[in-house]
């Protein structure tokens, strides 16, 4: 699908504020609100905007533990990765899943609420999976950088 000047105009606005009014919307990239608002429903409906969400502050919300995993599989059949992937969909301390090239077949990124409770994470749901060979884990320090929006192109 391509986009146009209007369409990247509203998914700039969106993914800086996805509670603007479309009155607002509207007036921020130039159009009355009509036309602003069916070309916000287009979007939605056609799967460019896929949903809308709260952000919020990990530390506030008592799960400041930030980890990266590098998950590596026993076997590679079809009903090893489902059963993998069947767990990381149900836990909710898992916030992204992607599968890899190279020498890893996952990566995690995993809140918790303390060191501890990764420990027990780990050792109690993610290295009884029988599938998982290893399980490296990088912890983040300081995030440099944190963003949902993505480039309009």
């Amino acid at each position: 699908m391509k986009l146009d000047r209007l369409d990247r105009a509203i998914l700039e606005q969106l993914q800086k504020n996805a509670r603007l009014s479309n009155q607002e919307l509207a007036d921020l990239v130039g159009l009355s609100p009509s036309p602003c608002w069916r070309r916000v429903k287009r979007l939605e409906e056609i799967g460019v905007i896929r949903e809308y969400v709260a952000l919020l502050e990990p530390s506030q919300i008592g799960v400041p533990i930030l980890a990266y995993a590098q998950i590596s599989l026993d076997d590679h059949r079809p009903e090893s990765v489902d059963k993998f992937d069947r767990f990381v969909q149900s836990s909710p301390q898992v916030l992204e899943c992607c599968s890899l090239s190279g020498q890893y077949d996952y990566l995690l990124k995993i809140v918790c609420e303390s060191m501890e409770a990764y420990e027990t994470y780990l050792s109690r749901e993610l290295l009884r999976q029988t599938d998982v060979r290893s399980v490296n884990t990088s912890f983040v320090l300081n995030q440099k950088k944190f963003t949902t929006a993505l480039p309009i192109v």
